[in-house]
């Protein structure tokens, strides 16, 4: 199993996830769709190349997004992956997978 964590702003969320959830991630047992999100601010300042979803290239930018966190199988992972980025408005989405151990 991994542990799949994600920033995205909050408006772009539910559209986000939804897309990770349609590769099967986030199953826990019987049920589906299952994560845990927590508010934070996500700052970056778009290089000269960089073509940002929010604000201006040069300028620092700070904008209101969500930690959401779940968990997917080894089979999955490349997909959930995949779909995120693909589904995300960001160029660079951030994001971690960690490899959980079975105890």
């Amino acid at each position: 199993m991994y542990k799949l964590a994600f920033f995205v702003p909050k408006d772009d969320a539910e559209a986000v996830k939804e897309a990770v959830f349609a590769t099967g991630a986030g199953r826990i047992g019987d049920y589906e769709a299952c994560c845990f999100q927590t508010p934070g601010t996500g700052q970056f300042r778009p290089l000269e190349g960089a073509d940002p979803h929010i604000g201006r290239v040069g300028d620092l930018e700070q904008v209101e997004e969500l930690k959401v966190e779940l968990v997917c199988t080894d089979e999955l992972i490349q997909t959930a992956v995949a779909a995120l980025k693909l589904a995300h408005p960001y160029e660079e989405p951030a994001y971690d997978a960690w490899r959980l151990e079975d105890l």
